[in-house]
């Protein structure tokens, strides 16, 4: 762990003196940041660069920020402070001898996510732990694919997403014409979403409530309100790859669709066995299972999206906005970050982007980008060339929407002109 540096009383009385804009960042709009443009109305400042690989992140009261970083050194916990008021974090400080992606916070408590447990921290007025992690969930399975736990906190209860271990459980994984296990054992412990206590430590990863299957990946969870939990799901890869002789590139491509899905005790959304097309606008038999691209067999009986975005974007984090700068539109509605995915060749790659999708109850409005141009070019062919990859969303206590990028460490703060609006 490393030693602060600054008083904390002055970072403290600088956050409540002048606002998370600070003087010098609410003097001025920028529209357009590292080739980034916010609509008309929002502003857009870097708060931090060359954080590390980071993944999701969170934003205490006093505008500290918090965030989950994919390795270990110099620590899985990046610590950043705007000491100065000028919108700009200034100092960087680090904790855990962990990486991984998924990160919660409830009050003075955070929860870490790595690929076989949770571990959790109380943190002081500083932000650092005053005391050594607790594990509070242990023995997920190790998998070489999906592994990442992005976690959830609601009413006392930790939810936690368990990815699916491959890509549409053959019986030969990836293997051009490999038959589906039927039934899918890998449902059993992973492709779902599970439930534990919060408070309780050192609880085994079997003893948890499954919530809901049929999930092949879920990076981006959270909950809304006390509406339900949401996740966006990873669709499945290599439709063209593995069944040449019934789907082109193209459709592979496109297909099948990533989708936002509210989801409540019992929910099944159909992995390995369905995934959801957008041209049909239904869930389709795979492959796998005897599907030809066009019939729906059982997948009617499964439960369907409340929207769906183009194939293979990959959704790395969701939240829901519960702020009162942006104009009333956004209140309540999802923010979610496509990271872009490998899975589109030999098409140009696509996602890169966060996009909004506004709420009226529990229903999804049509969605809408919100920032574009993270890659960097109009044309790429491989996710490593990409400039910047949005992974991380949070909304900071003052309202603002910060963003992370997993390639640089980039971390940027979007702003409404007029504060409050409506």
């Amino acid at each position: 762990m490393t030693m602060p540096t600054p008083p904390r009383l002055l970072a403290l009385g600088l956050w409540l003196g002048l606002g998370l804009c600070g003087t010098a960042a609410a003097a001025t709009c920028p529209t357009t940041v590292d080739g980034l443009s916010v609509p008309a109305g929002f502003c857009i400042d870097v708060f931090h660069e060359q954080t590390g690989p980071a993944r999701h992140l969170a934003v205490r009261p006093d505008g500290t920020v918090l965030v989950r970083l994919g390795q270990a050194e110099p620590g899985g916990v990046a610590v950043l402070r705007d000491t100065d008021g000028d919108g700009r974090a200034d100092v960087t400080e680090h904790f855990d001898d962990s990486g991984g992606t998924g990160l919660a916070l409830a009050g003075d408590v955070l929860y870490l996510g790595t690929e076989t447990a949770v571990r959790r921290y109380r943190l002081g007025a500083d932000s650092l732990p005053t005391g050594p992690a607790q594990t509070l969930i242990e023995g997920f399975p190790r998998q070489s694919q999906h592994a990442a736990k992005s976690l959830a906190l609601h009413d006392n209860s930790l939810y936690v997403n368990v990815g699916a271990p491959s890509n549409a459980c053959q019986q030969r994984s990836r293997q051009p014409g490999s038959p589906g296990q039927q039934p899918c054992p890998q449902r059993q412990r992973q492709a779902g979403i599970w439930r534990y206590a919060a408070d309780r430590p050192t609880q085994q990863a079997s003893e948890g409530e499954n919530i809901a299957r049929g999930i092949r990946n879920a990076v981006a969870l959270a909950w809304r309100a006390d509406d339900a939990l949401y996740a966006v799901q990873h669709g499945r890869d290599q439709l063209h790859q593995l069944w040449p002789d019934l789907f082109d590139t193209a459709t592979s491509a496109a297909q099948p669709a990533e989708e936002l899905l509210r989801v409540t005790p019992g929910s099944d959304f159909g992995w390995p066995y369905c995934y959801y097309d957008s041209d049909a606008d239904r869930r389709l038999l795979a492959p796998e299972y005897g599907g030809d691209g066009s019939r729906s067999g059982r997948c009617g009986e499964y439960d369907t999206p409340v929207a769906t975005f183009p194939g293979h974007w990959a959704p790395n984090d969701l939240v829901f906005y519960d702020g009162e700068q942006f104009p009333a539109r956004y209140r309540n509605g999802a923010f979610i970050a496509f990271h872009g995915s490998w899975n589109r060749a030999p098409l140009p790659q696509a996602g890169y982007r966060v996009v909004f999708a506004p709420f009226s109850d529990d229903d999804a409005g049509p969605w809408e980008t919100f920032i574009d141009g993270f890659a960097g070019s109009s044309t790429l062919y491989s996710p490593g060339a990409a400039r910047y990859r949005p992974t991380g969303l949070a909304v900071g206590p003052d309202g603002s929407l910060f963003i992370a990028d997993s390639t640089q460490g980039r971390i940027w703060r979007v702003r409404h002109r007029d504060g409050a609006a409506d």
